[in-house]
């Protein structure tokens, strides 16, 4: 296995490739662990993003005889020598696995390798790399994409578990669960990426036709409430509202008001210990049932996992 490194290398995603696939004491479970090398083009030295300086020890040719590439982030992208892209090219063609963390999926789609395929980074940066690589089927909501030759992993924390799934394909749950203990660290994380995005609702002034309408509901949320009744209140038939209302915002009514309901669940979940009957019912979804089948669409977790992850503790 190979980690190879460029300037502007993220040191956190570099760090958690090299604690995870580098040298660990497993040799009680007879298990032969990976020989990490880790390259750079041309023997220079490199610039990572704090500023440190690297010296890899391996040019690029390394990457011929690896099984393996590992492909961090970098802020620097238009400075990616040339031969990296060759090398990653090359390494694909020859069935080599590659594994690109948070933003080093820009530096594989660069190289072409996303062509046609499924792909994840980090949450502020999907939109981009679907903009700049149109043929890339890029996934905000999840934690890693496994393409099985091709894996990319989501934000900074996610190369975690990209590298700890990575594990566990090659060595079965045991290892990879020992190694998430000694690193301190979930074997795996419930739910993906959605649980961190921040995702509010376009801002609308006063002047906006739906303005009073969405405060008046954000204050009513725990009400049964129906497009239709929004409908009313805005003084327009259903058919007109829900079309206005796409144009103005973006969603439709009902998924605004879905979403709007699982922002107030998250709420009440982060800052109470109420039952999921109790949070059902004051965010509108009446049982605990809706809450879950609405929270697990939108979320991509459970709300009793969200609370573990994010309910506010003191003392």
């Amino acid at each position: 296995m190979a980690i190879v490194v460029y300037d502007g290398v993220g040191l956190f995603e570099l760090g958690v490739a090299c604690d995870v696939f580098g040298p660990n004491d497993l040799t009680d479970l007879g298990v032969p662990w990976y020989q990490l090398s880790i390259c750079g083009a041309g023997g220079t030295t490199v610039t990572a993003d704090g500023g440190l300086r690297i010296e890899p020890p391996h040019g690029l040719e390394r990457t011929r005889r690896v099984d393996t590439l590992v492909v961090p982030p970098t802020d620097r992208l238009d400075e990616v020598p040339t031969g990296v892209f060759d090398a990653l090219r090359r390494a694909h063609a020859r069935g080599c696995r590659i594994i690109s963390l948070c933003t080093g999926a820009f530096v594989l789609a660069e190289a072409g390798l996303l062509k046609g395929r499924r792909a994840t980074t980090h949450w502020t940066e999907c939109d981009d790399l679907a903009r700049r690589y149109t043929d890339v089927s890029v996934d905000p909501g999840v934690l890693y994409v496994d393409e099985g030759d091709i894996l990319t992993s989501a934000g900074s924390a996610a190369s975690i578990d990209l590298c700890l799934h990575v594990v566990r394909c090659d060595y079965g749950s045991e290892i990879a669960t020992r190694l998430a203990r000694e690193l301190v660290v979930p074997p795996q994380r419930d739910g993906g990426q959605a649980q961190y995005i921040d995702t509010p609702l376009p801002s609308l002034d006063s002047s906006n036709l739906f303005a009073d309408t969405i405060a008046w509901v954000q204050e009513h949320l725990n009400e049964p409430l129906t497009v239709a009744d929004l409908a009313a209140r805005s003084a327009m038939s259903p058919r007109t509202f829900a079309r206005q209302f796409l144009a103005a915002t973006g969603t439709t009514p009902h998924q605004w008001l879905q979403r709007q309901r699982v922002h107030l669940a998250q709420r009440i979940l982060e800052t109470s210990d109420f039952s999921i009957e109790t949070v059902a019912a004051g965010s509108g979804f009446c049982t605990a049932g809706n809450l879950r089948k609405h929270f697990s669409r939108i979320m991509h977790t459970s709300p009793q996992a969200y609370r573990r992850t994010f309910q506010h503790r003191t003392g």
